[in-house]
């Protein structure tokens, strides 16, 4: 008797979603990561939040305006892996990169600047450079999402300069070889393709930590702009698709 009353009295979905301005569909990717679970469901598998649940989605409201990626608001609210302490400092240092990054491109910028002011013409490979930097700021802002910005940056803190470094420069000699075998007409079943694959998706998921989301704006970036660090992304993309036919055998 007592929880039909509380469902009587809970909010489906599109009530919820009516009330506090976000998409059905946030609500349910919510679900879908733990994030915000509805305490009921009818039965016919509809959803159903009770107050409780109105005042996680808050709290998770006011987390998010402060700019805390949704992993952590669930570890925060949950009580698990991380305090509220430590996800502020994460926040905190997260802020840093963020802000160190664009304070060397404002240098940047203001030699160039100096540069012109100056009368002196700053150097081809400088303003090229420069004009990359900036380019690529613009193209990932319109790609990722600030918390996904924010889940790279901690990725880019977990795996540390020197692996990244080295991944870096691995990708290049990667590309070459995959390059070769396409060129050569290489059956992607082959296990010398298979191996450049299973390679190829280590880095990648390295990059994303196997987040399917952040994957998706990876592709998506590569799919749209015709150009991404000097490289053709209409070649890349054919890689990318003789890739993706290399089905390694520990991958199904």
């Amino acid at each position: 008797m007592q929880r039909e009353s509380a469902e009587k009295a809970a909010w489906r979905v599109g009530e919820l979603a009516a009330r506090t301005r976000l998409s059905v569909r946030t609500l349910h990717y919510y679900d879908e990561i733990g994030l915000l679970s509805p305490s009921y469901r009818t039965g016919a598998g509809h959803r159903l939040y009770s107050a409780e649940d109105v005042l996680r989605l808050q709290q998770i409201r006011s987390l998010k305006a402060l700019g805390f990626m949704l992993e952590d608001i669930r570890s925060c609210l949950d009580g698990q892996g991380f305090s509220p302490e430590e996800v502020v400092e994460m926040r905190i240092s997260g802020l840093r990169e963020h802000i160190q990054a664009q304070q060397r491109l404002l240098q940047r910028l203001e030699m160039v600047a100096d540069r012109l002011d100056s009368g002196e013409v700053p150097t081809g490979e400088l303003v090229e450079t420069t004009m990359e930097v900036i380019e690529m700021s613009e193209r990932i802002e319109r790609y990722y999402t600030p918390e996904q910005l924010e889940y790279l940056a901690q990725r880019r803190r977990e795996l540390g300069e020197e692996k990244i470094r080295a991944a870096e420069e691995e990708w290049p000699e990667l590309i070459e070889k995959v390059r070769a075998e396409m060129e050569a007409g290489t059956d992607p079943q082959d296990e010398r393709v298979q191996k450049l694959a299973r390679r190829w998706m280590e880095l990648v998921n390295e990059f994303t930590g196997g987040d399917p989301t952040i994957a998706r704006s990876l592709g998506n970036m590569w799919q749209q702009e015709e150009t991404i660090h000097g490289i053709d992304t209409a070649r890349m993309r054919e890689m990318i698709g003789y890739i993706s036919r290399a089905r390694p055998a520990d991958q199904g």
